[in-house]
């Protein structure tokens, strides 16, 4: 691994032990101050920070192009603390909690989809598979570190994972200020003057199928983070910390996963074969889960969805830079774009099945990741056809 690769890796872990500190805390802050409507407002600030990031998440993608990608990542980490802060400080105003979550989705695209983008320019496209197999264990360790920290440092006070990850964020910042170099040379920017893609643009072609499946598998994602907790609090009455030990469980998995398999295994045009794998996987995960009376057996359905999530993320992300035809900053950002529509959804559809009845939203999750494999299937015949013309036309 390349310096400017590993300096970005541990960004990407720092910032996601961070982002996952919070997730055994929040539904029970919330729960303090408004216990009748538990489940409404965990989905909804859910959904409105990926809301605010999907507006987003282009516009700095595009910024990027133009400027550099190493501005826009320390903007977007100082921006993320700031957030964290803001929540922990006002944990006890319903307003100020949803006021957080808008800042932190205003920054998050600046963090997530420049730093792909940044591993794209670094890494020739022999080499982006292996890439994004680092981003998203990168990803998947500090997934599996942070909601274990929180759920420890919950027994402090509920607000102590929230200045915990400010203080991990700021160190982020850092960190990027003294070691991480400017990845996209000024020769190769895109001038002001130059009418940036729009994300429909991007949007086009075989690699739509792709863009689409990735929201279906954000959607499946973001439901399981909203309910998981409410779920196990009917089915086995799940603590914050049990909660932080299934995560941690489920980070480790994946994690193995995508520095093992995905890193040395999956070459350059595998990547199809194991999104299928990723996808049947992830459903067995969801079927299995709606059968879960107990933590340990929740956990080992939960690690068996994600064997499959770290399978099929990396994969359709270094597909999506293979095949793009506009900058990587506007591809990573409209990639980071979907996955924040499918948060958006995944919550307020997740946690509406919830209601209705507690199996439901894996049930449903279960379905949808095995729809997806029609998109892959689109995708892979829309591509050969392509190649196919450009051959001809050669």
């Amino acid at each position: 691994m390349n310096k400017r690769l590993a300096v970005v890796m541990l960004m990407l872990i720092t910032t996601f032990i961070g982002f996952g500190i919070i997730i055994p805390v929040m539904p029970e802050l919330i729960k303090v101050v408004d216990p009748g409507r538990l489940e409404l407002h965990t989905g909804l600030m859910l959904s409105i920070y990926s809301a605010i990031s999907f507006i987003l998440s282009p516009i700095w993608g595009a910024l990027s192009d133009r400027i550099g990608r190493r501005p826009i990542i320390l903007i977007g980490v100082v921006g993320f603390a700031a957030s964290f802060v803001l929540f922990g400080l006002g944990s006890h105003s319903l307003v100020l909690m949803y006021a957080s979550r808008v800042l932190g989705g205003l920054f998050s695209g600046a963090v997530t989809s420049v730093i792909v983008a940044y591993v794209a320019d670094v890494t020739p496209p022999e080499e982006r598979t292996k890439g994004m197999g680092l981003v998203g264990m990168s990803i998947g360790l500090g997934f599996t570190i942070g909601p274990g920290f929180g759920g420890l440092l919950s027994k402090l006070s509920l607000q102590a994972p929230f200045f915990a990850a400010a203080g991990l964020a700021l160190l982020t910042f850092l960190l990027a200020l003294s070691r991480l170099q400017e990845s996209l040379p000024v020769e190769k920017r895109r001038q002001r003057q130059d009418k940036a893609p729009s994300r429909w643009q991007a949007f086009s072609g075989s690699i739509r199928y792709l863009y689409v499946l990735a929201f279906f598998v954000a959607v499946t994602l973001a439901g399981l983070e909203a309910t998981l907790q409410l779920f196990g609090m009917q089915r086995f009455d799940v603590t914050p910390a049990q909660v932080g030990m299934m995560f941690f469980v489920c980070g480790i998995v994946g994690a193995l996963v995508q520095g093992g398999v995905v890193r040395r295994y999956i070459r350059s045009g595998d990547e199809s074969k194991f999104i299928i794998a990723g996808l049947v996987l992830s459903a067995t995960g969801f079927f299995l889960l709606v059968t879960a009376h107990s933590l340990w057996s929740a956990t080992i359905y939960l690690a068996v969805f994600g064997m499959g999530n770290a399978l099929i993320r990396p994969c359709v992300t270094s597909l999506i830079t293979q095949k793009t035809t506009v900058g990587q900053g506007i591809a990573s950002g409209l990639s980071s774009s979907m996955d924040s529509l499918g948060r958006i959804v995944g919550p307020l559809v997740g946690v509406a099945l919830f209601k209705l009845d507690l199996q439901l939203p894996y049930i449903v999750a279960g379905i949808l990741s095995l729809l997806a494999l029609l998109l892959l299937s689109g995708f892979v015949a829309a591509d050969r056809k392509s190649a196919a013309q450009d051959s001809r036309m050669a």
